[in-house]
């Protein structure tokens, strides 16, 4: 039988389940996020539960997270920028290695997108290290493409990270004149 998979945005009080998962992610993946496992487990629960209850209500901000059989298994953050722009970014994902073979993955970035889409994006990108190859075939695969931006990795200098875009589907609509 295969497990069945769910995402749900997080809610308020999940803080300590947050605090799990991004540790859980930190030791299986360190190299693929901007904080460290000692950020992680030397924060305060009190700053993973006031995040919890922030990204459970606004508007340019979230986290949603990946269920296997009820049990949290992933997560993933959108967001928009600050800027005049107002680029929406999916980022800080993960997903338990036991389960990756499901395309949790997939129904991260396109729960966390149709988010952004309704939220006024037209446009998701995601930042992707150069050297992670899976992570970028994996965008690839979901539409992501280049938009020739780079910048250096801020927690290693000698890496660099390019910019990858997708664009939010136009739903088609009825023009009357």
């Amino acid at each position: 039988m295969i497990p069945s998979l769910t995402v749900r945005r997080i809610a308020a009080e999940q803080g300590t389940v947050f605090r799990e998962l991004r540790t859980a992610s930190l030791r299986e993946a360190p190299y693929a996020f901007g904080a460290t496992l000692e950020d992680a487990l030397s924060a305060e629960a009190a700053s993973f539960d006031a995040t919890a209850a922030e990204h459970a209500v606004s508007f340019s901000v979230s986290t949603f997270i990946l269920y296997t059989e009820g049990h949290p298994a992933g997560l993933i953050e959108a967001h928009f920028d600050d800027t005049a722009a107002r680029r929406a970014f999916v980022c800080e994902l993960w997903v338990a290695p036991a389960v990756r073979h499901l395309r949790g993955g997939e129904l991260l970035v396109d729960t966390a997108g149709a988010w952004l889409a309704g939220e006024g994006a037209d446009e998701i990108y995601a930042w992707v290290a150069d050297a992670n190859r899976n992570a970028m075939r994996f965008y690839e695969a979901l539409g992501f493409g280049p938009t020739g931006e780079h910048r250096r990795v801020e927690r290693a200098p000698e890496q660099v990270e390019s910019l990858l875009v997708r664009h939010v589907p136009v739903t088609s609509q009825v023009h009357q004149q």
